[in-house]
């Protein structure tokens, strides 16, 4: 068994899509970045990546080729995918929480488990998304931005 941590952040800005768990949530801004800015598919990838023992998310996905400019984080996370199967191992569970104030995610969280398990090939059951907001805190509890924490178990 191995036990993955990931964490990703991005800063808010308008004129970018809010884009969490490959599903576009409405509001006045999104997150920037150099793929799609997908801070709770970012904090997988690295949970994934770092239970197997690999390097994290930029070595694999570097913010300088443009090769990634834009690109779904959807792409990212079933690339991950592979490197764990090349490496002989399964997905027991991803645990994951999302801080943000605004918006409300709830209503998208199962489209998320379900992009996040179909891209993965593992049962949605096998995915846990959560939100919580900092309490008004930090650049979170300002609206500056957005971060997630992922754990994963791998066998």
């Amino acid at each position: 068994m191995r036990i993955g941590f990931g964490y990703d952040v991005h800063k808010f800005a308008k004129g970018r899509k809010l884009i969490l768990g490959g599903v576009n949530i409405p509001y006045s801004k999104g997150l920037t970045g150099h793929s799609d800015a997908d801070v709770l598919l970012h904090s997988i990838c690295d949970a994934l990546l770092g239970a197997a023992g690999l390097r994290d998310i930029g070595h694999y996905f570097p913010n300088k080729d443009p090769k990634w400019k834009n690109i779904s984080s959807l792409i990212l996370l079933e690339k991950c995918g592979g490197f764990l199967k090349k490496n002989g191992l399964k997905i027991v569970n991803i645990d994951s929480t999302i801080l943000l104030e605004e918006p409300k995610i709830s209503p998208s969280v199962n489209k998320m488990k379900s992009n996040i398990s179909k891209t993965l090939k593992i049962k949605p059951s096998q995915v846990s998304i959560k939100s919580t907001t900092s309490e008004g805190l930090g650049f979170v509890g300002s609206k500056k931005g957005c971060s997630s924490y992922t754990i994963c178990l791998l066998k």
